[in-house]
């Protein structure tokens, strides 16, 4: 049985930084690019950013781009979303998810991935 299971969310000061990781199990996450998602009360999921399966490659959305890092580590089976600078705007449940192969710009869907962990909550207090 395939898991993931992310944890490290919580409460935080606007400007800080959180650490976010995703414990995968039952799969060998070695051949599976890594996305983030996050999704906000009443909006859509939306993208933050992917790393390949290797951890060679990484893509962010815009509004990720020079506040989060995200890495892995395939031996141990788990990747980390790294935030720093958080503002209230980054407020949502984050989901880690793995998607399997296809064209790089797919991943920015979450239709793209097979599989979703239950996600964590982050909320950033102004």
């Amino acid at each position: 049985q395939v898991q993931l299971i992310e944890s490290g969310g919580g409460l935080v000061q606007a400007g800080g930084s959180v650490r976010l990781s995703c414990a995968t199990s039952g799969i060998s996450v070695s051949q599976y690019t890594m996305g983030w998602f996050r999704q906000a009360p009443g909006m859509e999921r939306e993208f933050v950013g992917w790393i390949s399966s290797s951890g060679a490659d990484t893509y962010y959305a815009d509004s990720a781009e020079g506040r989060f890092t995200m890495s892995r580590d395939n031996a141990q089976g788990t990747g980390l979303l790294q935030m720093s600078n958080l503002e209230p705007e980054d407020t949502a449940v984050y989901y880690c998810a793995l998607n399997s192969g296809g064209p790089a710009w797919r991943r920015t869907r979450p239709s793209a991935y097979e599989y979703w962990g239950q996600g964590t909550q982050v909320t950033v207090s102004s």
